[in-house]
């Protein structure tokens, strides 16, 4: 019987595609999908660019190849907010990971926010049935531990926008914050104060004496 088995793909392939999505990724965040050509990401990478064509079909495929890599990672926290642990906790857990990742994945951050920033060309139909749908089950458990007093009353979906917009400021605003910082430890700083301004939000007050 034939083997009708895809082709493996070589050693050598998988490091050339890696090489091809590393230096795109550096085009990409620098430059913004319009701004990137594929010359320069041929350059980058040290290939030519017939060999970027041989592994992906033009610009916008290894776009929405990077993309689809960011999403799986980006979303990971979201999905490991655990309904059955402590609100406080979880949430805190969010937002250190979240400013993790803004520290350790800069460039990624910043492939996101220029998508976004274009209209979502290329993410719209993951927004849709993958960021939807997973922020909509995360604020109905935000929902639930404020019902049963465990956090103080805030709009979870805002909540959620703020931690992004807080964290995610240190990658996407990095050459300003270093200037504007000096050679404060920034990512220690930031996490101290970020932790002081959620804990406090969502901290549930005590009753008023006498309610």
């Amino acid at each position: 019987m034939p083997d009708s088995a895809a082709p493996k793909t070589s050693r050598i392939q998988q490091r050339n595609r890696k090489r091809i999505l590393d230096a795109a990724l550096d085009v990409f965040s620098q430059h913004g999908y319009r701004g990137a050509t594929l010359d320069q990401i041929a350059r980058q990478a040290g290939l030519s660019k017939p060999n970027i064509l041989y592994y992906f079909n033009g610009k916008e495929d290894i776009h929405v190849t990077l993309l689809n890599q960011l999403m799986d990672a980006w979303l990971a926290p979201l999905r490991d907010i655990d309904p059955a642990g402590d609100p406080l906790a979880e949430i805190l857990r969010y937002v250190h990971r979240k400013l993790d990742m803004s520290r350790e994945y800069p460039r990624e951050s910043r492939l996101f926010a220029n998508e976004i920033l274009q209209g979502a060309p290329r993410m719209a139909p993951h927004l849709e049935s993958d960021l939807r749908p997973l922020v909509d089950t995360t604020a109905a458990v935000i929902d639930r531990w404020i019902a049963a007093g465990k956090l103080a009353p805030v709009d979870p979906r805002h909540l959620i926008f703020s931690i992004w917009a807080t964290t995610q400021h240190y990658a996407d605003f990095d050459a300003q914050v270093r200037v504007l910082m000096d050679d404060a430890p920034v990512h220690a700083d930031a996490a101290a104060f970020l932790e002081t301004v959620y804990r406090r939000l969502l901290t549930p007050r005590p009753p008023a004496p006498g309610a």
